[in-house]
């Protein structure tokens, strides 16, 4: 993915999402669900998004859409990516067990 961001400081959500080639309220989900994506707001309550909120914001969205992590594994990706830790891709016998998992909490849910 190769994506240019305009030399500017900051940025309003429609410049954000023709940048990300997303719809703005999905920024604005992203930014409910990360806390590290904190635009500021100007007078008018418009938000305003700084070049790193940005680029977190094309980090999401490559874990998100590429990567097909879920929200809270795009966080805990995140997490690791933020403390240096190299993140070792999950074994198949992780993937397993994680499915396994999430079928027994949906076979909860519908019973």
């Amino acid at each position: 993915m190769s994506v240019t961001i305009p030399d500017k400081s900051y940025f309003r959500i429609g410049e954000v999402g023709r940048i990300l080639g997303v719809e703005p309220y999905v920024i604005r989900f992203w930014e409910s669900e990360f806390k590290s994506v904190r635009p500021i707001r100007s007078r008018s309550d418009q938000r305003l998004y700084r070049r790193r909120d940005v680029e977190e914001l094309l980090t999401i969205k490559a874990l998100l859409y590429e990567d097909m992590f879920t929200i809270a594994g795009a966080k805990k990706r995140l997490a690791r990516m933020k403390r240096g830790e190299s993140a070792p891709e999950n074994t198949s016998g992780e993937i397993l067990t994680d499915i396994k998992r999430e079928l027994k909490e949906i076979k909860k849910i519908i019973s």
